[in-house]
């Protein structure tokens, strides 16, 4: 006989409840040891601006040195002791105004000599007109031979020419004598004398006794490469300008620009082997003879406006290994370093030859910000501004 015995586990009503308490904690805590997931940060906000054409004023800066139309020196001609010198130096002479006097009296016994020797040149002369005349009727009559007659013709010219002579030595000290008062050559700026009163000058060379210089107009010299020159010439012919007709504003070492306009007056017709630039001189009005000759000064060149130009700010450019570039923001706003060819400095902007096209946008502030192909939050200056604006302002505690 079989017997079947089954048998059954069966857990107590509160221990099973216990288990599935238990259970049920442990399920909790694991799921909240897991890790929440990481949240992607904003893209970075940066201030961007659009391309725009615009009208760029062309222009180049000069270098150079101021100097005179005229300098003249001022020597003494003859040999003589200084008596008397009337001007005030660093004042305006007039032309013709005496600077100087010398010493007239040895001067003036060169002059009575040589008038005594015109006199008797003079004298001779008559001697000899007077012998012709008697000698010629006797020749006539066969009373004399002709040849009494062929001397006393020769001796009138040898008295002609003495007399000749003669007059030319008076007129010589005479201008000698003028020579005796030092007048200004030309009205103009006096500097200061190089010599004394009571000085001997003129002993083997004329001495230098003073400086002038006209000083209105003034000139500006200055030394261009042909590189520079060359860049000018494309500049103006851009702008339909001649250079020789370009308006020419002038500053000192103050910065302070003078506000009468210059022209250039001159260049040179060859470049200079040794050191590769051209000569060139402009002209400027001087009314109030404030420029002097050896001051440095700049000159700007106004080369026109270039319709059309892509102007950015100088913050916008970044250099790297000799190149510029630009970072450009896409449609997908996302940011893509571009190399860009610069041209000249216009103000606190430049000018972008190549490399960006009108309606692209560029960042100008936050460039620190944009990586390669990342992507970043534009905001134009007027965005930036209105958000500041509408940003509440947060009030410091009370005390």
């Amino acid at each position: 006989m079989k017997t079947n015995f089954r048998i059954s586990r069966q857990w107590p009503d509160h221990v099973s409840r216990t288990g599935l308490l238990t259970l049920s904690l442990v399920a909790a805590g694991l799921s909240s040891c897991k890790k929440p997931e990481a949240v992607a940060p904003p893209p970075p906000v940066v201030e961007v601006m659009e391309i725009k054409p615009s009208d760029a004023p062309l222009s180049t800066t000069l270098i150079g040195q101021l100097d005179s139309p005229q300098n003249v020196e001022v020597r003494a001609r003859v040999e003589a002791f200084v008596d008397d010198m009337n001007f005030i130096e660093g004042a305006e002479v007039k032309a013709g105004d005496v600077l100087f006097k010398l010493d007239r009296k040895p001067l003036l016994e060169k002059l009575d000599a040589a008038n005594g020797a015109l006199g008797e040149a003079e004298a001779a002369l008559h001697k000899y007109r007077t012998d012709v005349a008697r000698l010629t009727p006797l020749y006539e009559k066969r009373a004399i031979p002709k040849q009494d007659l062929d001397n006393a013709l020769a001796s009138v010219d040898v008295g002609e020419a003495g007399v000749v002579t003669a007059k030319a030595r008076v007129e010589s000290a005479k201008i000698d004598l003028e020579y005796c008062e030092v007048k200004a050559p030309i009205t103009g700026l006096i500097g200061a004398k190089q010599v004394s009163i009571g000085e001997l000058v003129g002993k083997g060379e004329p001495t230098l006794l003073a400086t002038m210089s006209t000083l209105d107009p003034i000139w500006f010299y200055c030394n261009v490469s042909e590189v520079e020159y060359m860049r000018a010439q494309v500049k103006s012919q851009e702008t339909g300008k001649e250079i020789s007709k370009l308006p020419l504003s002038l500053s000192l070492g103050d910065g302070k620009v003078r506000p009468d306009l210059g022209k250039f007056v001159f260049i040179d017709r060859a470049v200079d082997a040794k050191t590769g630039t051209l000569r060139i001189r402009a002209e400027f009005p001087n009314k109030d003879k404030l420029l002097r000759p050896g001051m440095f000064a700049r000159v700007n060149v106004d080369l026109g406006v270039r319709k059309d130009s892509i102007l950015i700010p100088e913050r916008a450019l970044l250099e790297l290994q000799g190149k510029t570039f630009v970072w450009v923001v896409g449609q997908d706003a996302k940011a893509s370093q571009r190399p860009v060819q610069v041209g000249e400095q216009v103000g606190s902007t430049f000018v972008i030859l190549e490399g960006l096209q009108v309606g692209e946008r560029i960042i100008v502030e936050g460039l620190q910000k944009a990586r390669e192909g990342a992507a970043v939050n534009p905001k134009t200056a007027v965005q930036l501004a209105e958000t500041a604006s509408a940003a509440p302002v947060e009030k410091a505690p009370s005390k």
